[in-house]
């Protein structure tokens, strides 16, 4: 049996990516040289995509024309044969609220370290690491190829301002959150609490109390945080940037020391 041969036979069986250990525990008849001479052939005729270091998907016939496979069709098998946790978030789970202002091409993955120099080969995904999965926090919906797990509107408002540079900064999250806020359930924040930082959250209550004047839900905010931590360090709204010298007098103790201003223009014309 070929390779291609092998790889028609996983198509038949509902098999959508493979790990070239499997290849070679397959064809463990021949030399690693002439099986990775096949796969780069495969690949070049776009029958098949190294969308990992030692991963490839099967391209479908609808993606072979570009030889390009969306991770949303292969996500959770690759993160299966990694081994890890994860979900999708930042824009990518924006916009799956309808947060679509900001969309991003690329897929944006949440997962555990340790980090690895080969998740960077494929662009279509970037990768943002914490210490734990909150399986609290993550929801669940239908992909083309199974379940895809993302981040709840609440945790993902949180991390546009963990990872705000992964999304191009505060000024963008603040207006991807902006689009986030009337799905966002105030009491499922203090689950969210127990899974970020401090200055994290300061800087979100910040945020929803004078930039985007969300009085309530900031309040709200402001007495789970209160009530968790008690005493909150100064902190500058962007660590990336020198203190402002006068910085304002408020209750999250932050320091605006960048401007923001939120684009209300949205693509449908609302």
């Amino acid at each position: 049996m070929s390779l291609n041969d092998w790889i028609k036979e996983l198509e038949q069986r509902g098999v959508t990516s493979f790990s070239f250990q499997q290849v070679r525990c397959e064809f463990h008849e021949r030399t690693e040289k002439s099986l990775k001479t096949d796969i780069k052939r495969l690949v070049s005729a776009r029958r098949i995509e190294n969308v990992y270091k030692g991963f490839y998907v099967i391209i479908p016939i609808q993606y072979q024309l570009k030889g390009i496979v969306p991770p949303s069709y292969y996500i959770n098998e690759l993160m299966e044969h990694l081994g890890k946790p994860y979900y999708v978030g930042l824009l990518s789970a924006a916009a799956i609220y309808g947060a679509s202002h900001q969309r991003t091409m690329i897929t944006q993955i949440v997962t555990t370290g340790p980090r690895t120099r080969t998740s960077n080969r494929n662009s279509l995904l970037d990768w943002n690491y914490r210490q734990q999965i909150p399986k609290e926090l993550i929801e669940t919906r239908n992909g083309e190829m199974g379940r895809i797990y993302y981040s709840s509107a609440e945790l993902t408002a949180t991390d546009l301002i963990q990872f705000a540079s992964h999304v191009g900064g505060y000024q963008r999250a603040a207006t991807v959150i902006a689009e986030l806020v009337d799905t966002i359930d105030i009491n499922k924040i203090r689950t969210v609490l127990q899974h970020t930082t401090a200055t994290t959250v300061q800087r979100l209550g910040y945020l929803l109390d004078n930039i985007l004047f969300e009085k309530d839900m900031a309040d709200a905010l402001y007495g789970m945080l209160k009530e968790k931590v008690g005493y909150f360090n100064a902190v500058t709204m962007s660590p990336g940037h020198p203190a402002s010298d006068s910085p304002e007098s408020n209750r999250w103790r932050v320091d605006m020391n960048i401007d923001i201003e939120i684009d209300y223009a949205f693509p449908n014309g609302v």
